[in-house]
């Protein structure tokens, strides 16, 4: 409908001198159904360029869009206020839309805006050093959901995860892991304590190292090493056993921690084949032929200077261990070398100050940086009975994601971690998400959805079966046309969310939904009414139970038959 208004009002416009070309109106729902279902200020806006007083303006418009708009769609064209435009849907077609929902079933909702265009979103992108944690988890949620949107508004989605097996990282996990494996071999070795918070200390065999992993899981792969190779590894200088293993084992866990998420990659791109390559130094050459590489103090520099930035950039330290930028700038690389026109980073608040470099760098190589964009997300704090907390762990000083899936379950995770804006910081509510009641955000949406169900065997039992065709025109009740209005709003909120990456878009929505369908069911009853009227109000449940069960699908969260 905003499209047909759109094209109409546009044409309206043309014959007014003056109108900018490039003038694009916009319409929104308004606040108070009192003022119609559409409206526009487009009169308010171009009331100073067209030197006109607003109202009047917005009269001459009304009464032009009276002579053109399809009355079978379009009702009313009022005037209100100082010059708003307030449109009005015609019953008919109400009752059309609704039959077109119906018909399009579990496709409803999708498009064809990405007219099958490859599409990447990376997302997760942690490096196989230990399990997920509720931090990783915001991401992946949001990253996998992101990718749904895009596959329903048409796009050819590739989902991929991102890491790194080698370097610094890597090799502290086989110290650790190492150390670890020594002392289940000889437990009399010397030992030491570290300090992981304020007076907390942990015991630690004295060669591990400073900076190592201290998790429960570095001892269960060292004592795994241990059953399967006795004292064997002892001698073994070379960390890549223990490495090797810890990586093999740490990865499975964090497939298996996803898969509970209902998440599966399509493809993990590993950072070491960037140096097997050597993409990461071809970067640093075309750079160097830009101008933009100079050497100081045994570093690589990055001239960001001239790009912008107050500083300029190291890209290769003393040491000569790239930093992440340049491996990150080859890796985006071979995103647009492998075709991908809408590429989509899932980052969180941490990289905000690091991925612009890689953004400069793109451009200076001639790369369309249009093509990407970065969500950036803020971080999870727990919470339970209003003060944060930290749940218990064996893993280490923080909450892994398995733990929070164990305590709240997998839907309330996803919907959880959906339910704000990206962009905003998230107080993961334990004892609400732990709430069985329409207190819970994901509850309320999971039973109205059972409840529909529900009034469906029930119909069945007493005779009422769905047909064919019912006679939708028969639905003029208030509570009727507003639950059609807000299920014809679907496909709208999903181009938004996709496009916007904004997935809490469509968990607000999908509770608007549930609430005008409890207000019909309230208002409008079914069983018991003469039989057209009730085979007019269960299609209309039908499409509720459907927009419903799409919007979950997107969001990745269940949608059960009874509760």
């Amino acid at each position: 409908m905003k499209a047909y208004l759109t094209q109409v009002l546009q044409q309206v416009l043309q014959e007014i001198d003056g109108v900018p070309e490039t003038f694009t109106p916009e319409f929104e729902k308004p606040g108070n159904p009192a003022y119609g279902d559409l409206a526009t200020n487009v009169a308010l806006q171009l009331a100073r360029v067209l030197k006109r007083p607003p109202r009047a303006l917005a009269d001459e418009l009304a009464k032009r869009l009276r002579a053109l708009l399809d009355a079978r769609r379009i009702a009313a064209v009022e005037v209100a206020g100082p010059g708003f435009l307030n449109f009005r849907f015609a019953p008919d077609y109400l009752a059309q839309v609704l039959a077109d929902i119906l018909a399009a079933g579990d496709q409803y909702g999708r498009s064809n805006v990405g007219q099958g265009k490859p599409a990447l979103v990376e997302y997760v992108s942690a490096n196989p050093t230990g399990p997920l944690t509720v931090g990783h988890g915001r991401n992946a949620v949001l990253g996998d959901t992101i990718a749904n949107l895009l596959d329903w508004i048409g796009y050819r989605v590739t989902r991929e995860y991102y890491f790194n097996d080698a370097g610094r990282q890597m090799r502290i996990l086989g110290e650790s892991v190492r150390a670890r494996y020594l002392a289940l071999v000889d437990p009399t070795l010397p030992t030491k304590k570290i300090q992981v918070a304020e007076g907390e200390w942990v015991e630690v065999p004295e060669s591990f190292p400073e900076d190592g992993y201290l998790g429960e899981y570095i001892i269960d792969i060292a004592r795994m090493l241990y059953e399967r190779h006795g004292d064997a590894l002892c001698k073994t200088v070379d960390v890549a056993p223990f490495k090797e293993a810890a990586e093999a084992v740490i990865f499975a866990d964090i497939r298996r921690t996803l898969e509970r998420l209902g998440i599966r990659m399509d493809s993990y791109y590993n950072e070491h084949t960037l140096y097997e390559n050597g993409k990461i130094w071809e970067v640093v050459e075309a750079l160097r032929a830009k101008g933009y590489i100079y050497e100081k103090d045994g570093a690589v520099w990055f001239r960001t200077t001239a790009l912008g930035k107050e500083q300029d950039t190291v890209l290769i330290k003393q040491t000569g261990e790239p930093t992440y930028r340049l491996p990150d700038i080859a890796y985006h690389i071979t995103k647009f070398e492998r075709g991908f026109v809408r590429i989509v980073d899932v980052f969180g608040a941490d990289h905000i100050a690091t991925y612009p470099d890689v953004l400069r760098a793109l451009e200076v190589l001639g790369y369309d940086v249009r093509k990407v964009d970065v969500v950036i997300y803020q971080f999870v704090t727990l919470v339970r009975g209003g003060e944060p907390v930290k749940m218990s762990t064996r893993r280490a000083t923080y909450v892994t994601l398995d733990e929070l899936i164990d305590e709240v379950g997998e839907d309330v995770t996803r919907f959880f971690f959906l339910m704000r804006s990206p962009n905003t910081h998230l107080e993961f509510d334990l004892d609400l998400a732990r709430e069985a009641s329409e207190k819970n955000p994901v509850f309320y949406l999971q039973y109205a959805h059972a409840r529909i169900c529900s009034i469906m065997r029930k119909a069945a039992e007493v005779g009422l079966e769905e047909r064919p065709n019912p006679n939708l025109t028969l639905l003029r009740h208030e509570a009727e046309q507003g639950l059609i209005k807000e299920l014809m709003r679907f496909p709208e909120v999903i181009q938004e969310a996709a496009q916007t990456y904004e997935p809490h878009r469509l968990a607000v929505y999908l509770r608007e939904v549930a609430v005008a369908f409890t207000k019909f069911y309230d208002q409008c009853r079914i069983i018991g009414e003469d039989e057209p009227l009730a085979l007019a109000r269960l299609a209309l449940a039908r499409a509720a139970q459907r927009v419903l069960a799409n919007g979950l699908r997107v969001l990745g969260i269940s949608a059960p038959e009874r509760m």
